[in-house]
């Protein structure tokens, strides 16, 4: 049985356990925390003396949470929560704030939301890291369970214990390379073309892709690539079109030519998530207001942007 006693934990103690245990790797935590490698193990063999258990042990080229360490890591959580409560009762003050916030998303909101997001926060809050990890299609668990603070996404998960809140709605556009061919004028002619799209390493289709199949629109699909920052290799030198949110013209479709779609399309919302438990918690709530700040910024550059040929 360990001699050691709850005094011996801290807060710093607790987010190094979390760090271990959701990065599965000793050097990608010391990386997110911005310690040594060394600290890290330090850390653990603290962790493993007070807890009396391994934590981790290895398996394969990485390491694994025993039994033990899962309970405690879901534990942390809430204690790491309670903390910060704590700390932040009289008064958030970011500027003197120091800790990681966790944000998942897929590479459209990533690239064109979280670069001018972390320069807001760093320039409010030295002392803020962002975490990035990627949302898929976002299931409770995650808000629930995984350390992440903020989901963004347009397909929010719906639970009772989660909130969520638009921040944009954006529009496809059909993308292509100008010096290859000319936008498709006509409905008929945008079918008879061929199509370049995502298709996600889960095997999930693009909104747009099975609302078009749903509506019996039938495209010929000649390549897929698993994220959008692999369209815009295919598009180039080639005669074909990707039907594709117009804010990616913002990030990795920048330079190639977009016209309306000659065919009704859907919008696309876009939703931030997140439990209910941080509903009123100080320092999420900086981070919605700065994340709506972002948003409002972005939709409003594509919003007065002019049309594309």
């Amino acid at each position: 049985m360990s001699r050691f006693d709850h005094l011996d934990l801290d807060g710093h103690a607790l987010e190094l356990l979390l760090a271990v245990h959701e990065e599965g790797s000793v050097t990608r935590a010391a990386q997110r925390l911005g310690v040594t490698q060394s600290a890290v193990s330090h850390g653990l063999d603290k962790l493993r003396a007070i807890a009396g258990d391994a934590l981790f042990v290895r398996s394969g080229r990485g390491i694994v949470a025993t039994v033990q360490a899962e309970a405690l890591a879901a534990r942390a959580r809430v204690l790491l929560d309670e903390l910060r409560a704590f700390s932040q009762a009289a008064g958030f003050d970011p500027a003197r704030w120091s800790g990681t916030l966790t944000i998942a998303a897929n590479d459209l909101q990533r690239d064109l939301l979280l670069p001018a997001l972390l320069r807001r926060l760093r320039s409010a809050s030295p002392g803020a890291r962002l975490r990035v990890i990627p949302s898929g299609a976002p299931q409770p668990a995650l808000l629930r369970e995984q350390g992440c603070d903020l989901v963004i996404t347009p397909r929010p998960p719906e639970a009772a214990d989660l909130l969520q809140k638009r921040l944009f709605e954006d529009r496809y556009r059909v993308w292509f390379d100008g010096a290859r061919r000319s936008a498709p004028a006509t409905r008929a002619e945008y079918l008879a073309a061929e199509h370049v799209s995502v298709r996600y390493e889960d095997g999930r289709a693009l909104d747009i892709d099975r609302v078009l199949a749903e509506q019996g629109v039938t495209r010929e699909i000649v390549a897929s690539v698993p994220g959008f920052a692999g369209i815009p290799a295919l598009l180039r030198g080639g005669p074909w079109l990707a039907t594709l949110p117009a804010l990616l013209g913002e990030g990795v479709l920048r330079g190639l030519a977009s016209a309306e779609p000659p065919l009704p399309t859907p919008r696309l919302p876009m939703y931030m998530v997140w439990h209910r438990r941080r509903q009123d918690d100080p320092l999420h709530r900086w981070l919605r207001t700065e994340l709506e700040a972002v948003a409002r910024e972005a939709a409003g550059r594509t919003r007065g942007a002019p049309r594309q040929p």
